[in-house]
C-alpha cells in the first residue's frame, strides 16, 4: 500500500502536473521494493513518451587522444597514473577527426562527440578541435559535441564561433562523494565549467556514472545537482571496472538498480534527453530492451572510448523492434 501511494504521487506530480520529482519523492522511489520497480519503469516510460515521443537520439563517441591523461579519476583507464594497459596515442589529425565523423554518419548516428582525455584543452588542442568542427559541420548533417575537460571562460566563444552544438562535462557523482573518485580536480571546477557552458548558450550534456561505491543518498544528491543545472542531455554510465584502476575490483551494478536509476533520472528531469551510455551491455545484458522502456530517450552506439559494446546492427534492430524512431 505504501509503494502504491508513492507511485500514485509520482504519477500525479510528474506525469499529470509536469513537475519534476523533488528530493522527498526521489528518496521514496529509491527504496521501493524490487517487486514494484516494473511499475516505476512503466511510469518513467510514460513520462518519456509524453515529453519526447518515440524519438531516440543516437550518438557516436570519438576518442581523439587516447590515454596519457594527467588526472586521477579512479574509474578511468585513460589516466597516466594507472597501469591499465591503455597505450597512449597523440591527438588525432584533422583528417582523422573528419574520417571519424564520416564513419559516425555512415553508422546512422545523428550526433558525434569529440572526446579528448585531458584536464583541459591547450591552445593548440582547442584550435585543432575548432578547425575539425568547422569542416565537419560544413560536410556532414551531424550535431557536434565536444568533451574537452575543464573549460576556461575565454575558451567557450571559440566553440560557439565554429558551430559546436553541445559540450559534455559530467559531474560523475554527488558533491559529497566526488573526492572519493578524483583528487586532482574538484567537483566545483566541474560545476563551474557546466555553468560557463550554459552562460555561452551552448547545449550542456552532463551526467555521470553509478556503481562507484556511492550511497543511495549520493545518487539522489547527484540527480538533484543535475536538476539544478538543467542540462539538455544526461548520459548515464554504469561502472565497467577497468583493470589497473583503483576501481578494478568493484562489483557491477545490479540490473534492477541500474534501471531504477534511469527511471529516477527521468522523473527528476522529465523533459531531458536521458541517454544510455557506457556499461549498459555488461550491466543490463539481456535486459536492454527493458532498459529502453525505463525512461531513456537516447543511446551511445558501441565503442565507449576504451571499451567495446554490442554491434550497431543489434542496437538498431532493438530500436526498430520496440517502435522507436531514430532522430536525424
Amino acid at each position: 500500500m505504501i509503494a502504491q501511494d508513492v507511485l500514485t504521487r509520482a504519477r500525479v506530480r510528474v506525469l499529470q502536473d509536469g513537475q519534476p520529482a523533488d528530493r522527498e519523492l526521489l528518496a521514496e522511489v529509491a527504496v521501493l521494493p524490487h517487486e514494484d520497480v516494473p511499475e516505476l519503469l512503466a511510469l518513467a516510460n510514460a513520462v518519456r513518451a509524453r515529453a519526447c515521443g518515440n524519438g531516440v537520439a543516437v550518438e557516436v563517441l570519438y576518442n581523439a587522444k587516447k590515454g596519457g591523461c594527467s588526472e586521477d579519476c579512479h574509474f578511468c583507464s585513460q589516466s597516466a597514473r594507472y597501469a591499465s594497459g591503455v597505450e597512449p596515442e597523440g591527438l588525432s589529425s584533422i583528417e582523422g577527426f573528419l574520417e571519424a565523423a564520416r564513419d559516425a554518419h555512415r553508422r546512422g548516428a545523428g550526433e558525434f562527440c569529440l572526446v579528448v582525455a585531458v584536464r583541459g584543452p591547450s591552445r593548440s588542442l582547442l584550435e585543432r578541435v575548432a578547425t575539425a568542427t568547422t569542416l565537419i559541420k560544413r560536410e556532414l548533417p551531424l550535431k557536434v559535441a565536444v568533451s574537452l575537460g575543464i573549460l576556461r571562460e575565454e575558451q567557450l566563444p571559440v566553440l560557439v564561433q565554429v558551430g559546436v552544438d553541445k559540450v559534455n562535462h559530467n559531474l560523475e557523482t554527488s558533491r559529497r562523494y566526488f573526492p572519493q573518485i578524483c583528487t586532482t580536480h574538484t567537483f566545483e571546477e566541474r560545476w563551474e565549467t557546466c555553468l560557463r557552458v550554459r552562460r555561452h548558450g551552448l547545449e550542456l550534456c552532463c551526467g555521470g556514472i553509478i556503481g562507484m561505491g556511492e550511497t543511495t543518498q549520493d545518487r539522489i544528491d547527484f540527480l538533484l545537482a543535475l536538476q539544478e543545472l538543467d542540462p539538455q542531455e544526461v548520459p548515464i554510465n554504469f561502472l565497467n571496472p577497468r583493470p589497473g584502476t583503483p576501481f578494478q575490483d568493484r562489483s557491477l551494478v545490479e540490473p534492477i538498480e541500474a534501471l531504477r536509476f534511469v527511471a529516477m533520472a527521468r522523473l527528476a528531469m522529465p523533459r531531458g534527453l536521458i541517454r544510455f551510455a557506457g556499461g549498459r551491455e555488461i550491466t543490463l545484458q539481456g535486459l536492454q530492451d527493458l532498459g529502453m522502456f525505463s525512461g531513456a530517450s537516447g543511446l551511445v552506439l558501441g565503442n565507449y572510448l576504451t571499451t567495446g559494446g554490442r554491434s550497431d546492427r543489434d542496437d538498431f534492430a532493438m530500436l526498430e523492434r520496440l517502435g522507436f524512431e531514430v532522430m536525424a
